[in-house]
């Protein structure tokens, strides 16, 4: 994926709340489409290994979801985290992680991912096939700005995070926003 590039049109099996819906599961499905979620807005999108680990529970999305006035601030209409899990996984973790900002995206089977070029196998972690860890600025579904940590490969020993880190994204906008010295 690189800057000017369309996201590729999927469509995206959610589970959302209805109050409709009594008891302790009051939640249905619906499908949305890459449209439903990026047209006509200004959005980070970042996509991370999995809900729950370390890294992405710790720094990466408690990072954007704290930043989100900042980014707010910068012309960002929405943030979103996607993760190659299901959206029981997605909307646990969102829940677990008290987010009020940041939108968790789920992509269950990878298709998302795969399209965009970052499915990696994951195997020897015994997570199967997942994210690489990346980051973008996304206007109207086309990508501004592409953060894309370094390495990408299947099984890689390490799991780099910086290049696609809310810091990074931040002083970005900042740069961009700089008067140009004539």
């Amino acid at each position: 994926m690189k800057t000017g590039a369309k996201l590729p049109d999927v469509t995206f099996h959610t589970r959302v709340r209805d109050e409709a819906i009594e008891g302790p599961n009051p939640f249905r499905w619906e499908d949305k489409t890459t449209a439903d979620y990026f047209s006509g807005k200004r959005v980070i999108l970042f996509s991370l290994p999995g809900a729950f680990t370390p890294t992405c529970s710790t720094y990466q999305l408690p990072g954007f979801e704290n930043g989100f006035a900042d980014f707010q601030a910068q012309g960002i209409d929405d943030i979103y985290c996607m993760s190659v899990n299901d959206s029981f996984v997605m909307n646990k973790w969102a829940l677990d992680q008290g987010l009020k900002n940041v939108k968790v995206i789920p992509d269950g089977s990878g298709e998302f991912t795969r399209k965009m070029g970052m499915l990696v196998d994951k195997d020897n972690l015994g997570f199967g096939m997942r994210s690489w860890r990346y980051a973008a600025i996304v206007t109207d579904g086309v990508v501004e700005a592409w953060f894309e940590e370094p390495g990408l490969m299947d099984n890689c020993p390490e799991d780099p995070y910086g290049v696609s880190s809310p810091e990074t994204l931040k002083k970005h906008l900042d740069k961009a926003k700089e008067p140009a010295l004539v």
